[in-house]
């Protein structure tokens, strides 16, 4: 269960909210926005066919939104001195990461803005609402994952389980230990679907690629004897960008010729808590 919610700020200050716990002066009232957020979805219609045909689907900006409580000890805190320490890290426009803990273990986090931070002066009962902004919807594991494997001259697959809700991309560095003149990279997803990306380019040994799937950063690049280059033509122009879905993925970097060894490196995201 969800036990603590940490806020912080891009100047590395940490304001932490217990939910169980009004020893700082904070009582976590209610937290909204955790779940999955909307989807926006377009289709089209045609001619005398009925319904229409789906074409795209995004979603949206998530919106958290946090209620405290204010409970001062009137011995050392007053109800104005917590507004004013909230300012301090709530101001609205302030860039704040969030962190989730459940059960006291930082589970997943997500950058936001501060919309609103409103608190009446003259309530009977004090409290801060505030409405925080998140850009990319998805709460994600700090720590990226690893996995290590070796390129096949056949269609032997190594199973990838992906625990999260949402797709995530990756990146996959190849450690080229002999010449290669092409390979090509396969995920049979859980629907059955097997995309493929194919790179054409002469490789020697010593030779480091790195290719990037990660959504915002898609990237193709080689580093031989120190320098690193952009190798985004080496990418077969119909090649697909390469996800992790949740699920069982069956993945294998094919290439002829003796093994070399590869990682992959990704982000778990979930859609909500």
């Amino acid at each position: 269960m969800l036990t603590k919610v940490e806020v912080l700020t891009a100047s590395g200050t940490t304001l932490a909210l217990p939910l169980q716990d009004v020893g700082a002066g904070f009582l976590v009232k209610e937290i909204e926005g955790l779940d999955p957020v909307k989807a926006t979805i377009v289709s089209s219609p045609f001619g005398t066919l009925d319904g229409s045909e789906y074409q795209s689907s995004r979603r949206e900006n998530r919106n958290i939104t946090i209620k405290l409580g204010l409970t001062p000890d009137f011995a050392f805190t007053s109800v104005q001195q917590l507004r004013r320490a909230l300012y301090g890290y709530l101001m609205p426009k302030a860039d704040v990461l969030l962190k989730f803990y459940m059960d006291d273990v930082l589970f997943v986090q997500i950058q936001g803005r501060v919309e609103s931070l409103e608190t009446p002066l003259f309530a009977k009962e004090p409290e801060v609402a505030i409405s925080l902004l998140c850009f990319k919807p998805d709460f994600v594991v700090p720590t990226s994952v690893v996995v290590a494997g070796n390129t096949v001259a056949t269609t032997t697959e190594q199973l990838i389980e992906y625990p999260g809700t949402i797709e995530t991309g990756f990146l996959l560095t190849l450690n080229v230990n002999r010449t290669l003149a092409e390979f090509v990279i396969y995920n049979r997803l859980p629907s059955g679907e097997t995309p493929s990306m194919e790179f054409v380019g002469g490789l020697v040994a010593g030779d480091v690629v790195k290719i990037s799937s990660v959504a915002g950063n898609k990237y193709a690049s080689l580093t031989r004897g120190g320098v690193t280059t952009s190798i985004l033509w080496a990418i077969s122009p119909v090649a697909a960008w390469i996800n992790l879905f949740p699920g069982d993925n069956y993945f294998r970097v094919q290439a002829s010729g003796a093994a070399i060894p590869f990682t992959i490196e990704y982000l778990t995201k979930y859609g909500g808590l």
